[in-house]
């Protein structure tokens, strides 16, 4: 059996989509299961849509959700140049072959006749397409257009009469009549090709076996097998991802924010947890499960597993997944993960200590089960982080458990009792406020909550005792102290 040989052929042209990386990934799951080669090649041939940095862009995308590539710009393989702009003498020799062949030939239309063409189509209700004016040009024609040295483009001939056939791992047997297809471009004007001609000749030289790709290219499939038939090659096999729809059941736009690959990583989701969604979006192992490994999904991924319905990228699942991998994660990782997003937030140093690291693993500890993506940590952990000056009050808390005299007088009790404490665990936590509740004649929840507030600002977080353990005796007391303090100056601002 042939190698499998597979290719992700990105345009820098923008931000890659997330279903540009899915198709990166499918690609690189087929090439891993199969032993094969996974090339990264970029067509960089639409100039005017080239955007500065978008090449840097993809490849980060790539390294981030941990797809390596066998060939590429930046790795040396046999077939190289892997950057379309570089081969632009190897098109030429191809496209000059289908003129010699008469598979191909000379257009010199301007874009104003193709332009008055196109309205004329529409007006009349017909299908818009070249009209192969210059297919058919006399032999006259033909050499004062190039004694004059007439722009032109190089347009295939597609066959008058007949149909392309093909299997498509996906969608099974297909036939495309040839008298719906006009002569398109494959070589523009400037030199370079257009993405049928550079794709074609580039996947055969490159000895690409299987082209995955999305649903999307399924109307270019025929024009591409008949440019093979014209070279007299043999075409790979044509396997077409189905469509990637947004939970409304509508084809995502570029301009989603869910669509933006790279949000996730800048929104706090975990490669893996991506990686794990993304591979069952579009594929399926018919196993009623949906957490795998890396290593289980390369083992099981196959063609006939891709389903042939749309995909539906629905954002609760994918923060059902991220949360399931960050409860996976052991305290250090959470921490190591969860440090960039602090440090941008300003609650933790550029270059934290040991002991540092230590009281953010154990912040994190208590929040975990709480966090869904990695942004969250900074959200949920603040108030541990913050200095006992600046963490916040939420106004409704303040006004619900910090504003009568009540609550001053319990918590001057709590402070007298914390400070007697020999053991600062939970259980001695715990025991000294039940102890507090019984004296006062009082449910606990009386004094937890106003405890709470005070030492955090909200009345929602993590167990109170656990909390409290991890703050520390000192930073307890300063915060118990600073309620009191609010206490004492709202009565003073009522008064006033």
């Amino acid at each position: 059996m042939t190698k499998v040989r597979v290719r992700y052929a990105p345009s820098p042209t923008g931000k890659p989509h997330i279903g540009n990386i899915r198709t990166a990934l499918f690609n690189w799951l087929y090439a891993r299961h199969m032993g094969g080669d996974f090339l990264v090649r970029i067509e960089d041939t639409d100039r005017e849509r080239f955007v500065e940095g978008a090449i840097e862009t993809q490849y980060h995308a790539l390294r981030w959700l941990g797809l390596t590539w066998d060939e590429g710009p930046d790795i040396a393989g046999p077939f190289g140049p892997y950057q379309q702009s570089l081969r632009l003498d190897i098109y030429k020799k191809y496209a000059d072959q289908l003129i010699e062949s008469g598979h191909a030939y000379k257009c010199y239309c301007s874009r104003e006749r193709l332009e008055k063409l196109r309205e004329i189509q529409l007006e009349r209700g017909l299908p818009t397409g070249y009209d192969r004016r210059c297919r058919d040009l006399p032999e006259e024609d033909k050499a004062r257009y190039e004694a004059e040295g007439a722009p032109y483009v190089v347009r295939f001939a597609i066959p008058r009469e007949g149909k392309v056939e093909w299997n498509d791992a996906v969608f099974g047997a297909m036939s495309w009549e040839n008298r719906v297809l006009d002569d398109h471009v494959l070589m523009k004007s400037d030199g370079f090709p257009t993405y049928h001609m550079a794709n074609v000749v580039d996947d055969h030289l490159m000895e690409i076996t299987h082209v995955i790709r999305g649903e999307e290219w399924l109307p270019s499939t025929p024009r591409h097998i008949l440019m093979y038939q014209a070279f007299g090659w043999e075409h790979p096999t044509f396997v077409h991802a189905t469509n990637i729809l947004g939970k409304n059941r509508k084809k995502l736009s570029k301009r989603e924010a869910s669509a933006e690959f790279l949000n996730y990583e800048r929104d706090g989701y975990l490669p893996e947890a991506i990686f794990n969604f993304m591979s069952l979006l579009g594929w399926s192992s018919s196993e009623d499960r949906d957490i795998y490994t890396r290593e289980e999904i390369i083992e099981k991924f196959d063609l006939p597993g891709l389903v042939g319905r749309p995909a539906i990228l629905d954002t609760d699942k994918i923060s059902w997944y991220n949360g399931v991998y960050i409860r996976s994660l052991s305290l250090p990782d959470l921490a190591k993960k969860c440090l960039p997003h602090l440090q941008e937030a300003g609650l933790a140093s550029d270059n934290p200590s040991d002991s540092e690291l230590e009281y953010i693993s154990k912040v994190l500890a208590l929040e975990q089960e709480r966090i869904k993506t990695l942004n969250d940590a900074p959200k949920i952990a603040d108030f541990f982080l913050l200095a006992d000056d600046q963490y916040q009050f939420e106004e409704k808390a303040v006004g619900k458990w910090l504003s009568s005299d009540s609550s001053k007088d319990k918590l001057e009790k709590v402070i007298g009792i914390f400070e007697g404490l020999v053991e600062w665990t939970i259980e001695a936590l715990e025991a000294s406020v039940k102890s507090l509740a019984e004296t006062l004649d009082v449910k606990p929840a009386e004094i937890i909550h106003p405890i709470r507030v005070a030492i955090s600002g909200r009345t929602v977080g993590p167990g109170l005792y656990e909390s409290i353990e991890v703050l520390g005796r000192n930073r307890t007391l300063n915060r118990l102290h600073r309620a009191i303090d609010i206490i004492e100056s709202a009565q003073k601002a009522q008064k006033q």
